[in-house]
């Protein structure tokens, strides 16, 4: 009866060492492949790194460019300095429905705004992220002149000349 149940332990044992071994095989293709994806993810960030520097070296060369403006503002694309003569129409379109809007409230007789107000008047609601969002713009508006920004906070229509700086920021 004890040979019986030896046998018995050993035959499970050989059969658990046979699912180690099968699952040590499982693991080591499994860790072959997290390797790679780490790899492959770390190649791609790499790419898009350089591919964004080029394609801020070129979008900021094309700022410094006072002649041509482009015809279609892309969105993330470069707020440029206000000065008289510059369209409104080289500003991406989520400046150009923030001045819009304060605009319209100077030409109704109302004054400066806050960028909880305007979220919320350009149907953003009022998360945290997106009136930081809209307040961001705001205030990189009025650092470049296209409106003006209160000591309260508060934003409204205007314009300023503002000086140009060498190699400022370019978002």
């Amino acid at each position: 009866m004890l040979e019986g149940r030896e046998a018995a332990a050993r035959v499970r044992v050989e059969g658990l060492r046979e699912e180690a071994a099968r699952l040590a095989e499982v693991l080591e293709a499994a860790e072959i492949e997290l390797d790679r994806r780490v790899i492959a993810r770390e190649e791609l960030v790499e790419a898009l790194a350089v591919s964004a520097a080029e394609s801020t070296a070129v979008t900021e060369a094309g700022a410094q460019r006072e002649s041509a403006a482009p015809a279609v503002p892309l969105p993330g694309s470069v707020v440029p300095p206000w000065r008289d003569g510059l369209q409104v129409s080289v500003l991406a379109p989520d400046y150009q429905w923030i001045l819009g809007m304060l605009e319209k409230r100077r030409s109704a007789g109302e004054g400066p705004v806050m960028a909880r107000e305007i979220a919320v008047q350009l149907g953003l609601g009022t998360t945290p992220a997106k009136v930081e969002g809209l307040r961001s713009k705001a205030r990189r508006l009025a650092e470049r002149g296209w409106l003006l920004a209160e000591t309260s906070g508060a934003f409204s229509a205007g314009r300023r000349p503002v000086a140009v700086p060498d190699a400022g920021s370019s978002a």
